[in-house]
């Protein structure tokens, strides 16, 4: 943990400062143990291999805790990096550029190993958090710790310790896993300070009834409750038609009149991109997940209206999800603007 994230951290609890009475061992600019305490209530939390650890994972609910448990698995074994990140970060930011990242203070709702708080620090960020429940903060903190703009917290999304000093959040592939979509859309957006952005991209319903009628019962009765190791072995099998169908057919027919008769040509044309690795590492995450939602646009177009968010762009991203992006609004009476792309 760098110090001036402190200037960040507000107590989930009671929202009092946070201080630091305690720190016993630094590397370099990081503090790697210490005791993080509540100026109000005087709650402590403790700094454990370099991340401040905001959440128990003895104490929060079984859905979130099971969820925890298989993603911090999933990105402490898929830690490979890929050249086409950053493409597919943007892709699932529209509109946002590389450039609107710097000098900004950014939140990252569920950072997973870090490959998009990498990307948001290199970016400009002046300071980049990424937030994750999972033991994936041990990947995350060894991937960024040598960006001095970068921290790695653990914490619940919806017990955020921080004030409200973000002048932009996003959420990735997260809101969906979590037992309250919109309350965690919510819950992130609700430390973005007035003018500031939020963005976030979530399954789609709509193109997905495939996926909740035949893969979803699979995955909630199956897959999901098997242990990590297991699946990784097992996930293989699929992994291996995905790879064969989107570099032997999808791929080669990307420019040709056949692409728009073949199923659902969008999203595998653009896993054709991809290499094994990542391949099965997409297979994996669809596979492990006991919580996965698939919101409609309607849905979708609420939360942003939950959060009297303006300038509102919703756009279809790969025929099969959601991008969203608004701006916090300073006025009492936002407008509501959709773009749907």
């Amino acid at each position: 943990m760098k110090e001036r994230l402190l200037d960040l951290l507000a107590c989930p609890s009671c929202g009092g400062d946070i201080l630091m009475p305690y720190a016993g061992k630094y590397e370099d600019r990081e503090i790697i143990e210490g005791v993080l305490s509540c100026r109000k209530c005087s709650r402590e939390y403790r700094i454990v291999r370099g991340v401040p650890r905001f959440a128990d994972l003895d104490k929060i609910e079984q859905d979130k805790a099971d969820t925890a448990e298989n993603f911090g698995w999933q990105w402490t074994h898929f830690t490979q990096e890929d050249k086409k990140y950053a493409e597919q970060f943007l892709g699932w930011l529209q509109p946002v550029k590389p450039e609107f990242f710097k000098d900004k203070i950014v939140l990252e709702g569920g950072c997973g190993k870090g490959r998009h708080t990498s990307l948001a620090a290199e970016w400009g960020a002046k300071e980049i958090v990424g937030i994750d429940l999972s033991a994936a903060v041990e990947t995350a903190f060894q991937a960024t710790k040598h960006l001095p703009n970068a921290h790695i917290v653990q914490a619940d999304i919806f017990r955020l310790p921080f004030k409200k000093e973000f002048d932009y959040a996003f959420s990735v592939g997260v809101l969906h896993h979590t037992p309250d979509p919109k309350g965690a859309f919510v819950s992130l957006a609700s430390k973005v300070k007035k003018g500031g952005a939020v963005s976030a991209w979530v399954y789609g319903a709509e193109n997905n009834e495939w996926i909740t009628r035949y893969v979803n019962p699979i995955r909630e009765g199956f897959t999901s409750k098997i242990n990590q190791p297991t699946l990784y072995q097992l996930s293989k099998i699929p992994t291996l038609g995905v790879f064969l169908a989107s570099k032997l057919i999808y791929k080669p027919l990307e420019k040709t009149p056949l692409r728009k008769k073949l199923f659902y040509h969008e999203y595998l044309t653009h896993l054709g991109t991809f290499g094994w690795r990542e391949q099965h590492n997409i297979v994996f995450d669809h596979l492990v997940a006991p919580t996965a939602f698939y919101i409609s646009r309607e849905e979708f177009e609420q939360w942003w209206k939950e959060i009297k968010a303006e300038n509102v762009q919703i756009i279809w991203h790969n025929q099969n999800s959601w991008c969203g992006f608004g701006e916090i609004s300073n006025s009492p009476y936002a407008i509501f603007e959709k773009i749907v792309n």
